[in-house]
């Protein structure tokens, strides 16, 4: 449910307490909107919505085409994530260049640079726990997509 701000969890029920009073503390009440789409996306079997195994399909084949993609930008590590709709991938080898006016210490300043120089909208892995990585989204079309990576692609391909 991308841009929902809405999930569940499963843990032992020790950690489930502790999350929920964490929890508690960092959002305010989910919109009645936000509450029956999640409800009909709990309670909807995955075999039984060809519209859910279409939109899974889609996210799947967008997956795939961006780990392509990188996969020929010079020092982008990416993973295969088995249910999201973004990439971490590791960019620490970016981590101490520059172009001659900025100088990426970490993926904060790699997600500013790109923003800046790709016209990409990233996010920087440390607020995700992962400072060596960026999110990239792939919540969005292919041609898009493609374009965003040729733009990080060049950007990047300035750093020395």
């Amino acid at each position: 449910m991308t841009g929902w701000r809405i999930g569940y969890m499963a843990a032992p029920l020790e950690i489930a307490k502790a999350c929920t009073k964490l929890q508690g503390q960092f959002t305010s009440g989910a919109s009645t909107i936000s509450q029956a789409a999640a409800m009909e996306a709990v309670n909807t079997v995955p075999s039984e919505s060809a519209e859910l195994k279409n939109m899974l399909e889609q996210f799947k084949k967008r997956r795939d085409y961006l780990i392509e993609l990188l996969k020929d930008v010079p020092g982008v590590i990416t993973n295969i994530p088995g249910g999201a709709f973004y990439l971490f991938p590791d960019v620490s080898y970016y981590f101490g260049k520059s172009d001659g006016n900025s100088t990426i210490k970490d993926s904060n300043d790699l997600a500013l640079y790109l923003l800046q120089n790709a016209h990409v909208a990233l996010v920087a892995g440390d607020a995700f726990g992962t400072a060596e990585c960026i999110r990239i989204s792939y919540a969005t079309s292919m041609e898009n997509i493609k374009e965003a990576v040729k733009r990080i692609s060049d950007a990047l391909g300035k750093l020395n």
